[in-house]
């Protein structure tokens, strides 16, 4: 007997369970996918596994319901996978072992999958069931959702015929997720020239900063070590003359940088001493106007040996402190609909010099790599390498019309600064409807299962809803799910109780849409 087999709602933890035992780690579900096709052919329903891993399974309504809208029930199939240190399980072959204990179901030393396997033990126990009632349900599994939603941009969703769709992937009982933002990854290409310059150089840090989510932490205040080295270089520029020569910050461009390092030449005879009082000036300003956001905050300069570099000349180094200054960044419009949500915004997540072999095309992007090269071998780089630095952002909106409109704003001031941009990654809003009369019926039934309110929310930041909404055109849709805590770490938790309270939540949602 399995270990969550005396639980109810039976049948959900049964599949639950059978999903936890079956290796399903996001880029391995070809197992888990299996395992959802073979289940539609035991049961005698119409299937379609596609060549990414996604699967959908139809089943018609039950008796009284046969002409019912359609409605798709759908969840994703891969699981984050992190482990304690210690733990010997391996993701690529093994399940994970589950742990009850006073009513949370946890798994040991790893995470539980409990995001998403629920919603997808929720949606097999409804299609096995003779006697549940329901309209024609779509039953979509889609793949990767936890590194970049991949499986459900690949959808093929013209075979869906509903617009009414249950996304069982919300960790918080009580709350409705009724929209999301859009987005886009922009990345804005400066062209630079380098040349020979003699001087005093020096690196700058902007170190300690607390970072987070570009989307859900943007209104949280704080700090982008990128925007915050473009704003320390302008004023450093108001009273020195210097040349960039490296310059660099952030790893991903929807993480708000904790740190960004730029290496400077100063004009030979700049009394050091001077700058270094005003970086320690500057540094005073960072920490008092981030001291609640950004406590740990620090600015400070270390003088680097040697005097010659193959620096960004005056005018490439006037443009790039230029772009850091001008370019918007941080909210651009909070919600008219939703209290306190951010509608639309951007982040400069990743700040970088780009290399490009003009020999083989072929492209280096660290700036600490180039700054280590070019100190051995300066002259090998400045005749064989092109440069440029680039800018990459995450742009979101909820807003479709914000989204682009904020984009052309990149765009006309990089075409102002003889710079291009590429877009890659864009992704649709999902759009709150007002009038969803979805949201509204889970809402009455919520109020009449629980005795309160359900919490309307949206959400800064892309979800698999977005991408069917886009697909969908007319979709009616809305997110919810049991209390899942600390997903995407070993800590992670599902309480029985509320899964079953989701459960019976659920199958009256389904008796009324009929």
């Amino acid at each position: 007997m399995g270990i969550l087999s005396n639980l109810e709602p039976a049948p959900v933890f049964k599949y639950f369970e059978e999903i936890c035992n079956i290796p399903h780690g996001s880029g391995n579900t070809d197992a888990i996918s299996n395992f959802c096709a073979n289940f539609a052919i035991e049961h005698g329903l119409k299937y379609i596994k596609d060549e990414n891993n996604n699967v959908i399974i139809w089943k018609e309504g039950t008796k009284g319901y046969e002409n019912s809208p359609s409605v798709i029930i759908q969840g994703h199939l891969d699981m984050v996978c992190e482990k304690e240190a210690g733990c010997n399980i391996n993701f690529e072959k093994d399940g994970i072992k589950l742990h009850l204990d006073n009513g949370i179901i946890s798994a040991e030393g790893t995470t539980l999958g409990g995001d998403d396997g629920i919603a997808i033990a929720y949606a097999l126990a409804i299609l096995e069931s003779d006697n549940i009632p329901h309209p024609p349900i779509e039953a979509v599994f889609t793949v990767d959702e936890e590194i970049g939603m991949t499986g459900a941009a690949a959808l093929d969703c013209s075979p869906l015929k509903s617009r009414i769709m249950l996304n069982i992937d919300s960790e918080e009982e009580g709350y409705l997720l009724v929209s999301c933002a859009g987005g886009a990854s922009v990345t804005v290409h400066l062209p630079v020239i380098r040349k020979g310059v003699s001087g005093i150089p020096a690196t700058i840090k902007i170190t300690g900063l607390k970072g987070g989510h570009s989307g859900v932490e943007i209104d949280k205040g704080r700090a982008n070590s990128n925007m915050l080295m473009g704003r320390t270089l302008y004023l450093l520029s108001q009273k020195y003359q210097f040349n960039i020569f490296s310059i660099y910050g952030g790893n991903k461009d929807n993480a708000i940088p904790r740190e960004t390092h730029a290496t400077v030449v100063f004009k030979t005879g700049t009394v050091i001493e001077d700058v270094q009082k005003d970086i320690e000036e500057i540094d005073k300003i960072y920490s008092n106007e981030y001291y609640s956001t950004d406590p740990g905050i620090k600015t400070n300069i270390e003088i680097e040996e040697g005097s010659n570099r193959y620096a960004f000349n005056n005018k490439s180094t006037s443009r790039i402190i230029t772009a850091l200054v001008s370019f918007p960044n941080g909210i651009q419009r909070m919600s008219h609909d939703i209290e306190g949500l951010v509608q639309t915004s951007l982040n400069l997540g990743i700040l970088k010099i780009t290399q490009i072999d003009r020999r083989y095309g072929y492209k280096h992007n660290s700036g600490e790599w180039y700054s280590q090269m070019a100190k051995t071998d300066q002259r090998y780089a400045y005749y064989h390498y092109s440069t440029e630095v680039s800018l990459n952002y995450s742009v979101r909106s909820s807003i479709s019309t914000e989204k682009e409109e904020v984009i052309n704003r990149i765009k006309c001031l990089a075409e102002a600064l003889k710079c291009t941009i590429t877009c890659q990654g864009d992704y649709p809003a999902w759009e709150y409807k007002k009038d969803s009369p979805l949201c509204r019926l889970m809402t009455e039934v919520f109020e009449e299962q629980y005795g309160k309110k359900p919490v309307v929310q949206a959400i800064h930041a892309g979800v698999e809803c977005g991408l069917f909404a886009g697909k969908l055109p007319g979709l009616d849709c809305v997110s919810y799910g049991p209390d899942i805590k600390n997903i995407h770490t070993p800590q992670e938790s599902m309480d029985v109780e509320s899964v079953r309270r989701t459960w019976e939540y659920t199958l009256e949602i389904l008796k009324r849409l009929k």
